[in-house]
């Protein structure tokens, strides 16, 4: 097939492991083609925008982005990047994967747990945000807002992304206990929705004692759908069980885009280095291919960096190896070609 996909190389390290990235897309001859776009600082300095009205027109052309670590100044009048960009698609579904690769200082072998995290609505949104007074008197007020609309398709779609992938468990993660309404609300639709798939075990469980279970026992997990607020808290809790967001990849899903991306921040203290890991927008591009039905390819792309990874051939030093960006891209590639 021939597609065109929208690339944000982002910020920091983002141009080194997108460069990377690119290299292996093309060594699995993939059809893609590459329209380059600007977001974030850089696209501040070269546009006088964070998000230039040309890369939102690109990402709506192609329905599909790869992106890279964005920054978003610190401070009032500048609005997450990221938080835009799922906004402006109604990229509802945040899809962290958390899966095992060999060579790390994960405290955990062999975790495969997939969190799916509604996106655009709840805690994390923050919307309503108001402080008022001073001193002793000042009070800080946000409002979290679910629909039921926005609860079922989070949840069905992560019943029916765990149905496609051969999955036998979907746990609803909430607070209903204490949070009745907005909490509430998504665990009861959760229960709707897991009548319709009475081929997949289905669990229910308070945020905290996930936390606790994920830590203790990780294994009793399979996919994990959930609200805003706790799939942030909780993707990042499961990336630390397989070493870190530096593995760490990320795919934001609407009805009409579809938005890939490493996670991790884009670490300007050492950019130009060439000393930051690939791996977390390689997987977020293996995912994509799913997304883009060339599944084959995109299990071909997780096998050779478990080879790599395995071998510690050329691998970054936060994995065990000597070498950088560069030469972590490069043993990829050579596998890749090997089993072509």
């Amino acid at each position: 097939m021939s597609k065109t996909i929208a690339v944000i190389p982002g910020d920091g390290i983002g141009p080194e492991i997108m460069d990377a990235t690119i290299r292996v897309l093309d060594a699995l001859d993939c059809g893609l083609t590459y329209d380059f776009v600007d977001a974030g600082m850089v696209a501040l300095e070269k546009h006088g925008d964070l998000l230039p009205q040309a890369t939102l027109d690109a990402i709506a052309k192609h329905t599909v982005a790869l992106k890279g670590p964005l920054t978003t100044p610190i401070g009032g009048g500048f609005t997450s990047i990221n938080v835009t960009l799922r906004r402006k698609f109604d990229l509802y579904a945040n899809v962290r994967p958390a899966i095992s690769f060999p060579g790390t200082k994960a405290r955990y072998d062999n975790i495969d747990i997939i969190t799916v995290r509604e996106n655009t609505m709840g805690a994390y949104m923050a919307e309503g945000q108001t402080r008022e007074g001073t001193g002793e008197n000042e009070v800080a007020v946000s409002v979290i807002r679910n629909t039921r609309p926005g609860m079922e398709r989070i949840c069905r779609y992560g019943f029916e992304m765990a149905r496609q992938k051969g999955r036998k468990k979907v746990t609803a993660v909430h607070k209903a206990n204490i949070m009745k309404t907005s909490s509430g609300l998504f665990l009861d639709v959760a229960r709707e929705v897991a009548k319709d798939f009475p081929d997949l075990e289905f669990q229910e469980m308070i945020v905290d004692n996930a936390c606790m279970q994920l830590v203790m026992n990780p294994y009793q997990f399979d996919v994990i759908v959930t609200t805003n607020l706790f799939g942030d808290i909780l993707s990042d809790l499961c990336a630390g069980l397989v070493g870190g967001l530096g593995l760490a990849p990320g795919a934001n899903i609407g009805k009409d885009a579809a938005i890939f991306e490493a996670v991790h921040g884009s670490a300007p203290d050492i950019a130009g280095q060439k000393k930051a890991n690939p791996c977390a927008l390689l997987l977020a591009a293996a995912d994509m291919l799913d997304h883009l039905g060339m599944v084959a390819k995109g299990t071909r792309l997780r096998a050779a960096i478990s080879e790599v990874m395995n071998a510690r051939d050329r691998t970054t030093p936060d994995v065990g190896g000597t070498g950088n960006t560069d030469t972590f891209g490069d043993a990829i590639v050579e596998r890749i070609k090997a089993t072509a």
